[in-house]
């Protein structure tokens, strides 16, 4: 690859490059010269990024913000597959089979990308085969996700998969304290709905059931999740 110089962009580009589990294990030097192979894109709130059955041209890093991954059915309703924030990336999998994309990928926030193009992604592999270990290794661990999510949709009812949201949330941002995990941001209902496949009437009331029984509580402006939120449990107590 070629050699650089580090200038201030490089070395901005590689910081962020640092901290993405895509190029893990991967030296500065090595970075600020991937960084040559990327383009920064900015994107303002709600645009869309790529869509389903678009061509799969590019590989984004997020750098800044955060994005969703979904789809929508033939009745209108979007199914938020994941969201992802700064540090993961998406789009490689129409990258290493060809085929175009298999989802939408709108921005949830103001959020700057970094794109590498097919032709660069293939030359980064070339140069760091690291780097191909590192997708694996995330596609395994998004395969797992689905397995799980599939699980979930067959074995907890919708109360149930409202609690196992909640749980993830805290696992990924919460705020340990003695009483459970703190979430600072509450996510919408809707936002809910749209990841475990419901309406957001029905997730209204899981909530408001759940701070019936005490297992969730707004503080402020964030949300108090108990130890005692279980998801088989509250699934059997339907």
């Amino acid at each position: 690859m070629t050699s650089t110089t580090a200038n201030p962009r490089t070395r901005a580009v590689a910081e962020l490059l640092k901290d993405v589990p895509l190029f893990a294990g991967l030296e500065m030097d090595d970075l600020s010269r991937l960084s040559l192979l990327l383009t920064e894109k900015h994107f303002p709130r709600d645009t869309v990024i790529v869509s389903a059955t678009d061509p799969g041209d590019a590989l984004y890093v997020v750098a800044e913000g955060e994005v969703k991954v979904s789809l929508w059915s033939d009745n209108g309703r979007e199914i938020i597959l994941s969201t992802l924030g700064p540090g993961s990336f998406f789009g490689e999998m129409s990258l290493v089979d060809g085929e175009p994309r298999s989802a939408n990928v709108a921005c949830l926030t103001d959020s700057l990308l970094l794109r590498l193009g097919r032709k660069e992604f293939i030359q980064a592999l070339r140069a760091y085969p690291t780097i191909a270990i590192n997708v694996m290794t995330e596609v395994c661990v998004r395969l797992r996700r689905a397995d799980e999510s599939i699980g979930n949709l067959a074995l907890l009812d919708v109360y149930g998969r409202v609690a196992r949201y909640l749980l993830e949330r805290c696992d990924e941002e919460g705020d340990p304290v003695p009483e459970g995990n703190l979430l600072k941001k509450i996510p919408t209902q809707q936002h809910i709905a749209s990841r475990i496949g419901t309406s957001r009437e029905t997730v209204s009331r899981a909530l408001s059931e759940f701070q019936r029984r005490g297992f969730i509580e707004q503080r402020g402006k964030g949300l108090l999740v108990r130890e005692g939120l279980d998801p088989k449990a509250v699934s059997r107590s339907r």
